[in-house]
């Protein structure tokens, strides 16, 4: 059996009603129901930049190397 995925809301009565078909192959089978909220707790800022803190440096590959960036584009000037 092969996993299936459905995203769903809660009704305003707090029940969830699922229908999913699995085909007449699945008839008969034992399934396993996970329920888990599809909604990631956001972060905080503070969280975040600590997030962002960790990632410097994280590039374990040693053949990884920053290629040329090139030069500065010249545009004029505003009057």
């Amino acid at each position: 059996m092969t996993r299936t995925v459905i995203q769903s809301r809660v009704g305003p009565d707090g029940v969830l009603h699922l229908e999913v078909p699995l085909g007449a192959a699945e008839a008969n089978r034992e399934v396993q129901v996970v329920v888990e909220s599809a909604a990631r707790p956001r972060m905080t800022q503070e969280e975040w930049c600590e997030f962002i803190r960790t990632t410097a440096g994280s590039i374990a590959d040693p053949t990884f190397r920053r290629h040329e960036q090139g030069e500065y584009e010249e545009r004029e000037g505003f009057a």
